[in-house]
């Protein structure tokens, strides 16, 4: 049995119950045969396989707090520090009934290959919370923020694990927690990211993932001869990724037709309203059925379809794992050119694997939306240097980070003669650098 086969049937039989961390444990050790391959003996002997796929440490605790009903409710929060490598653990804090161990080991190992791939001095970690922010008031938000930081600040800090936000958290959850870490320790420093710009925080923070995932698909595409004029692209989400992902992709000259939220999606033939999405999602916090209304030429569907949907580029901005193979196979057969991930692992294997067996140009979540982090890492800088960019100053060098990643994926690519697999080159790029640290620094 071969090194890699071995690891992952123990990760199999040991982990059985937690399905999106095997899944992503699965997809990097087949992706990454080559590279072992060639360092065997080296890898074995160091039990690289083994250690990269355990977390230095998992803390789980309590979150007790007070509703608006004066009634005590309690909630589970957790932080995974994956590897600290080759930079303090970096990544974000999830509020969603979703949140499992599984869900957040799958984030945190993903995330050290993504910080990896920066090229910014960024380990990997994950965070979270099974508490859902939907519904709740100000006060009850502030309650749990509160309280769940109350425990987390004793394992962060910006020299040890900076924690960012993601789904559920956003500037006012940041704002909450960050108040009350520094409350409890009287230490105003940069140890959350994604903070609001009167505090530490950093400009195009809020663009950055959707920025950064069209300006690598520009660069892929660039590099085969193409470019996003005129193409017509359709995206899936409705948040942050998804409304910036839109936005730039206009400004590069596409036509973007959809995007959805978890009850259904919008296709408008015409061209999606930036606008009137924007006021709908950012303003109004409201479903994507009030686009309809505002918008009569556009359609309206409930449940899954935007894969379904002609289209020369696909951009899954939503979640982990909505895109499945019929999706692969409708957007083979509408003739789609390139799927850039804007989410953590939004598509399945089998998708993955049946548009790279059809040429479909394919780039992982690990690079394509890694302009999230790099823009956080970006904002760790500018806190270290009590200093504060300009928007085209980050924007920048944001776009020169994209770039970077893909012609480093693209030269692992020709390396170990993979062709445009950038699955595997993405996954190789990111796992070498952290090796490397790895065994510079011993068994530790």
């Amino acid at each position: 049995m071969n090194y890699v086969t071995e690891v992952y049937n123990n990760l199999a039989e040991k982990y059985a119950y937690e399905p999106e961390f095997l899944q992503a444990c699965k997809e990097v050790l087949e992706s990454i045969k080559p590279c072992v391959d060639a360092n065997l003996d080296l890898y074995r002997k160091n039990k690289i396989l083994e250690r990269i796929t355990t977390p230095d440490r998992i803390i789980t605790f309590r979150v007790p707090w007070v509703n608006d009903n004066g009634e005590a409710m309690v909630n589970m929060g957790y932080r995974v520090q994956w590897s600290n490598a080759i930079g303090p653990y970096k990544g974000g804090l999830r509020l969603h009934p979703s949140v499992n161990q599984s869900i957040l080991k799958f984030l945190g190992f993903e995330q050290t290959f993504k910080n990896s791939l920066t090229g910014l001095p960024m380990g990997g970690g994950k965070g979270g919370s099974d508490f859902d922010p939907k519904g709740k008031s100000d006060r009850e938000i502030m309650a749990f923020c509160q309280s769940f930081i109350t425990e987390l600040y004793k394992y962060i800090g910006p020299n040890e694990d900076v924690p960012a936000g993601d789904i559920g958290v956003g500037a006012r959850e940041i704002g909450y927690m960050y108040g009350w870490y520094k409350k409890i320790t009287g230490d105003f420093s940069g140890v959350l990211t994604g903070k609001g710009l009167t505090y530490g925080g950093s400009l195009v923070r809020t663009e950055a993932t959707g920025y950064g995932l069209l300006y690598i698909c520009d660069e892929l595409l660039k590099s085969h001869g193409m470019s996003l004029k005129d193409k017509v692209v359709v995206i899936s989400g409705a948040g942050n990724v998804a409304i910036y992902a839109c936005e730039k992709a206009m400004a590069l000259g596409a036509k973007v037709v959809s995007v959805s939220d978890s009850n259904g999606y919008i296709y408008d033939k015409d061209g999606i309203d930036l606008k009137l999405l924007k006021e709908i999602k950012e303003v109004r916090r409201a479903r994507l059925t009030e686009y309809q209304k505002a918008r009569p030429t556009s359609v309206y569907k409930e449940g899954k379809g935007v894969f379904k949907l002609k289209c020369d580029i696909a951009l899954p901005c939503a979640t982990q794992n909505e895109l499945d193979l019929d999706d692969a196979i409708a957007l083979v057969n509408n003739g789609c050119i390139a799927v850039c991930e804007g989410a953590n692992m939004p598509t399945t294997l089998e998708a993955t694997k049946y548009l790279q067996q059809h040429n479909v140009l394919f780039i992982p979540g690990k690079a394509a939306n890694a302009g999230g982090v790099a823009t956080s890492g970006l904002e760790m800088s500018q806190n270290s240097l009590r200093l504060s960019w300009t928007f085209n100053e980050v924007d920048e060098k944001l776009k020169n980070i994209m770039i970077n990643i893909y012609k480093n994926i693209e030269a692992t690519c020709k390396k170990y003669n993979l062709g445009n697999d950038y699955v595997a080159g993405a996954n190789i790029c990111g796992f070498e650098k952290v090796v490397n640290a790895m065994l510079a620094q011993g068994v530790c």
